[in-house]
Formats: C-alpha cells, structure tokens, sequence
C-alpha cells in the first residue's frame, strides 16, 4: 500500500504478540480502523541494539518471520522499513569478509580505514574535537584483521556497528540494491536512520555535512520514488536542521512536539507550543514517543533554556518512577540528549493528560504516529530495564496477544481508539489544510480546516480537560 494521512503504529515486530503474524492478527482484530500505517522497527537479522545493527537486508530474522508476512500486512497497511544508511553490523559478510581478506575484500570499500583517511593515518586532537561524537574518543574500533594486523576503522556508535562509505561505488551499489529490495517487499516509506552521520570529511563535523548530505538524500530519494516509496530521514537536532530538510521537499519528523506538549501541560501555558504549531510543516510525522526516549536536544531554542531545564525536572519528579539515572551510562547509555519513559508514565499515569496530550497531536500538523506502548497506555517497565540496565527498555514492554486483549478494557485506551478513528476519518485533517492556534492562559484552541471542512480542539490546560466539535 501506498502512504496515506492516517496513523501510523510503530512497533517491533515481537513486541504485540511474538512475531509479524501474530501483530497482523492483532491488528486486523483491534485496531482495523485506528491504525492504517506500521513502522515495523528492524526486523531484519542484527547483532545488536535491537535491530539497528543490521546483519544483512535480503531476510527477515526467523524469529519474527518472512518477507511473505511482511507483505501480507503491507496489503492491509503502508509500511515502514528502516535503513541504516550509516552503518552495517561487524557480523555481516561484508566486514568479515574485510576482516579475512583486508585489501583483497571485495567489500574493502564499503568501510572506512583510518589509515587512509586521515593525512597522516590518525586525526590530530583538534580534527577529533571537531567530530560531532557519540563517544569520548575519536570513533573507530580497532579491527582484527586474519593476517594478524590491527587497524582503526570508523564505528561511530556500538562496536557491532561499523559505519559505510558512502562515497565509494561499491557501497552506492550495495545502498541501490536494497533500497530496491525493500520497495519490492512492500514498503511505502524508508526511515533513513543515523543518516546525518553518513558523510565524513576531515576538518568538518562529519554530521550533516553540505552539499554532500544533499547529493545523498536525493540519490536515495530518486532511487525510491522510481520504485514507488518514499523516504523519511531520521534526525535528532536542533530544529532549524529538519526545517531546513522539509524545505528542500523531503518528509521529516517532528520530534520537538513530545516535549512541548509536556511542558503545556505540566506549566498550563500553551505559548511555546502555540509557536511551534504555527511554524513546523503539514509534511511530517509527529511523535509523542518513539522506541528511543523523549528527546530534549529538538527543542532547544524553542523554549528557553531555563524552561527547558524545569520541564526534565517535572519529567522526573512525575510519581512514574522516572530518574535521571535511567537516562544515564549506568544504564548502558550515554542519553545525555534523552529522558528514558513512557509518555504515559511522563504524565504520572493521568488519563486525562494522556488523552489530551494525544489530542494535541493529532490535531498537529503532520501524519501522526503512535508507538505500541503509548497505544496501550503503557507505564514504565522498570523490571524490564533493571534486568536489561539499558535505559531504553524502560519503553519497551512486550505484549503477549492476551496482555493487548485485556488492554482494550481500559477507558483510557478505549477513548484513545476513538481520537484515532476521528484522525484517520475526518477530512479537515487533509496534508493540504490549514491550521489556527489561539492560547489564552490555560486555554488552547486548535481548529484544522480543509476547504468547507472544519474541526476544533477546545482544550483546558489545567485540568486537562477538552472538548472536539
């Protein structure tokens, strides 16, 4: 199926039920009207972090199933897939084969060996400071090559994630064939992950590095478009970087939204979010919780810093057992630039909050999408993370297909089902419609229009209290 302006559910594929058959079944049974995208999150075989470590693309991890379950739900819904433009798992062929062979490899250039980067085969400090990083150190791993050699190669993130080259032949060859492959298993829309990392140049940032990261989007765009996809780069930033890629025509993401609707709804004040609705695109996807955590780096400069600062204090003074040392490296992360939980649990497991935040978003501009764990009103897993000491897990309960059966008993789910099916149907939501925002105090008046249509979002910021009509 093609993209459509309706929700989309983003989910592991062993996460409502234990594989892509039994999330159909569950989808086709409970939420046939809710829902009419999925965003199945890595299901391809990985070494680590929970898929994004891709070993290969041309199969589906046998736990989950096969590309014939993938495009059974792909003739009900339009998918996502993700692609790690960035990177490959140290598991592949394609680095072992580095590793056995080293310059014989057929697949040398798709890696990136410091050697041959740098001018002298090592960066100096001041290229290193100049590196947007994810670790203490310059990024690289030092790999074990069969003749008993030792060489730095480039891995921004885990060590089971060696990063690509990009700007070799080979590799372009090897991104156009399996950007082809998955439009052909069915996806509507690729997730470009990681890729403002994708482009490496001494003495720059490497991230987010023009013209270059333009020539790539659009060579991968042309490639999807041709077979009838579009893609969605990912990136965590500062909002000037996304408005400045829906700009150039591409879809992005809003993930400035999670934290503005909390901070309205925590300080009762719809003025910053009132902003940021009137300035962010219709071509979107809007968040309020992803399989990562809430995101505070995407809002800086569209709250002052000091509210900034007070909004993670409320998250984790919530009675919903978020603490600081959950988003921190104790638990396996280095989320400086994150808060690990649920929205859910971020809003002190208040219906009536959660419901109203949802509201918000759904009358935002964009296409909405609802993780799994936010579309059952889910609370902090804190068993699942302190087994796990990764913060993330906090956000990443699993459902058996009789847990999402007793979910549906729920008011608050109920009533979430019936925002979704207003979203998916009313025809002032149109991508090409128009948006009004007035705040007054706690007061936040949201109306959407499209030609003679119309609908209005009346929305008491205190007591979370709102009415539709």
């Amino acid at each position: 199926m093609k993209l459509e302006n309706k929700i989309m559910l983003i989910t592991y594929a062993d996460s409502m039920g234990k594989n892509i058959n039994e999330l159909h079944s569950i989808l086709k049974k409970y939420y046939s009207k809710e829902i009419g995208g999925v965003h199945i999150l890595p299901f391809f075989p990985s070494s680590a972090d929970r898929g994004f470590a891709p070993i290969c693309y041309d199969k589906v991890d046998d736990t989950f199933g096969t590309f014939e379950d993938i495009e059974k739900l792909g003739e009900d819904y339009y998918l996502m897939f993700d692609f790690m433009v960035n990177h490959i798992s140290s598991q592949s062929e394609y680095f072992q084969d580095y590793l056995k062979n080293k310059e014989k490899s057929e697949y040398k250039d798709f890696f990136i060996n410091y050697k041959d980067f740098w001018e002298n085969g090592e960066p100096t400090q001041e290229q290193v400071d100049l590196i947007y990083k994810r670790k203490p150190r310059a990024p690289y791993i030092e790999a074990k090559f069969a003749d008993g050699s030792c060489e730095k190669v480039w891995c921004t993130f885990c060590e089971q994630q060696i990063d690509l080259d990009v700007s070799k032949e080979k590799t372009r060859a090897f991104i156009k064939e399996t950007l082809e492959n998955m439009c052909r298993h069915g996806a509507a829309v690729i997730r470009l992950d990681a890729f403002a990392y994708a482009i490496k140049k001494a003495d720059t940032s490497c991230f987010f590095i023009e013209p270059d990261i333009w020539d790539l989007l659009y060579d991968i765009e042309n490639i999807v478009k041709q077979n009838g996809g579009e893609i969605l780069p990912e990136i965590h930033e500062h909002y000037t970087i996304p408005m400045k890629i829906a700009d150039k025509g591409f879809w992005i993401y809003d993930f400035a939204l999670p934290v503005l609707v909390l901070h309205a709804l925590y300080n009762h004040t719809g003025k910053y979010l009132k902003n940021w609705l009137e300035k962010c695109p219709m071509k979107q996807f809007t968040t309020l919780d992803t399989h990562d955590g809430i995101g505070i780096v995407d809002v800086k400069d569209l709250l002052p810093n000091e509210e900034i600062e007070k909004v993670k204090e409320q998250m984790y003074c919530q009675g919903a057992n978020v603490k600081k040392i959950y988003s921190s490296e104790a638990y396996n992360n280095l989320d400086i630039y994150q808060v690990n939980t649920t929205y859910y649990s971020a809003l002190g497991n208040n219906d009536d909050a959660y419901l109203l935040a949802r509201a918000i978003q759904f009358f935002a501009p964009g296409i909405p999408q609802v993780y799994y764990v936010g579309l059952l009103a889910g609370t902090n897993d804190i068993a699942l993370m302190e087994r796990t000491k990764n913060g993330r897990d906090i956000n990443r309960h699993y459902y058996t297909m009789d847990d999402v059966k007793n979910e549906q008993e729920r008011d608050v789910v109920k009533k979430l089902k019936e925002l979704m099916q207003l979203r998916n149907t009313h025809p002032a939501f149109n991508i090409d419609g128009e948006i009004f925002i007035e705040t007054n105090d706690e007061n936040l008046v949201i109306v959407r229009s499209y030609g003679d249509d119309k609908i209005t979002l009346q929305a008491n910021l205190s007591n979370y209290s709102f009415k539709i009509c």
